[in-house]
């Protein structure tokens, strides 16, 4: 079993594969649940947003998004069991993409959303797209380089940012970059992050961006240990971070915090100054 170097077991292996069988089945003995946990909150975000800004179909980006979890969450009602069931029936990919297609079609979706994936898997975003739960993906490593033009173009007009679990690995390079895409506007943002790592870096290049940045109490299990080696080398990061992981961490499941950062002052509909209470 490989370690990255925050001391979490590596699985870059099952965002690279070419549908999302992998991906689930590695998962699923986890317990991996943090979206379908986000799924409120998102779900609520973004009827927010579309009300208080009149925006009929908000445009939502998702950065790591993968095969699209998140948005055949949000935008087909799916749930993660209903997803863990129906990558473990067997088929080739182009069976899964037929099934994912009418799913796709037959159910009408929940909200008016668009949903914009970032991800540097390739293969990842190509599945989620011609399954049909993207409407658009952007390939890029945003920690490495500067969006190209045409990336630009897509990020344009993103009314929330949100993710899942990938703050820690991507950093405010990657959000720095998608917000000065806007030309000035400031997009809503909601991002799930394990106590692992601070945040404290990415709320303040936040607020020198003109954010204000509100952390909900609540926490929300991640997945379960893959081994007590994982466990011991994050409880150490942990305990070196000053983060208390009685009760948590320590029972043996990774825990994320959810972030919600919104722009201080408002300069037109798209740049809301609403707190979260």
């Amino acid at each position: 079993m490989r370690f990255d170097a925050t001391g979490k077991v590596s699985l870059d292996h099952i965002y690279t594969q070419p549908d999302p069988r992998t991906y689930f089945s590695v998962l699923r003995p986890l317990g991996y649940c943090v979206p379908q946990l986000a799924k409120p909150y998102f779900t609520k975000l973004i009827k927010e947003y579309g009300e208080s800004q009149q925006v009929a179909e908000p445009k939502v980006l998702d950065i790591g998004c993968s095969y699209g979890i998140n948005a055949a969450l949000l935008k087909y009602d799916a749930t993660m069991d209903e997803l863990y069931a129906r990558y473990s029936d067997g088929g080739d990919r182009q069976a899964l993409l037929a099934r994912d297609r009418e799913l796709s079609r037959s159910r009408r979706p929940v909200r008016g959303i668009r949903i914009v994936g970032l991800d540097t898997s390739s293969s990842a975003l190509s599945y989620a797209l011609e399954a049909g739960f993207l409407d658009d993906a952007v390939n890029a490593d945003l920690e490495e380089n500067e969006p190209t033009p045409q990336q630009r173009a897509q990020f344009a007009g993103t009314d929330l940012v949100i993710s899942t679990g990938c703050l820690g690995y991507v950093t405010e390079r990657t959000l720095t970059r998608v917000v000065r895409a806007q030309g000035g506007r400031l997009p809503w943002m909601a991002h799930f992050v394990l106590r692992m790592f601070p945040f404290d870096p990415v709320e303040h290049a936040l607020g020198g961006l003109g954010y204000r940045t509100v952390r909900v109490e609540e926490v929300f299990k991640q997945r379960r240990f893959a081994s007590p080696e994982e466990q011991s080398l994050v409880l150490d990061r942990l305990a070196a971070a000053g983060v208390d992981a009685r009760g948590l961490e320590a029972e043996g499941w990774l825990y994320a915090q959810l972030y919600l950062s919104r722009p201080t002052t408002t300069t037109g509909p798209h740049d809301p100054n609403r707190e979260q209470n």
